[in-house]
């Protein structure tokens, strides 16, 4: 096979051509179908382009959600470390702006 990029002789089993790097094959992300032309998938159809835009929206509200726990624990643990100074009412008030917020959803 040619590289389409720059011409050189490639094998068939190449996923990358050894002169100018371009990719000669692609896998698809959904259904690890292996093929020469990048964009859509021949076997499935899904849109590669489409497909890691959602995978990565998705997993960057998964880390949004795990952000926000944390930063509510540490929230948290800071109010209970300084309920002797501050006589345990940022704690009282977190816990009662929690507890709101878990009764209205």
């Amino acid at each position: 096979m040619k590289c389409p990029k720059c011409g050189t002789e490639a094998r068939d089993v190449a996923r990358f051509c050894q002169r100018c790097h371009a990719t000669l094959r692609y896998v698809c992300p959904s259904c690890q179908h292996e093929q020469r032309q990048g964009g859509k998938c021949e076997k499935c159809g899904v849109d590669f382009l489409k497909y890691l835009t959602v995978v990565v929206a998705s997993k960057k509200v998964e880390a949004d959600a795990e952000h926000e726990r944390v930063e509510q624990r540490s929230a948290l643990m800071k109010d209970l470390l300084l309920t002797p100074f501050t006589l345990g009412l940022p704690l009282i008030r977190t816990l009662y702006t929690g507890f709101r917020k878990s009764r209205n959803s």
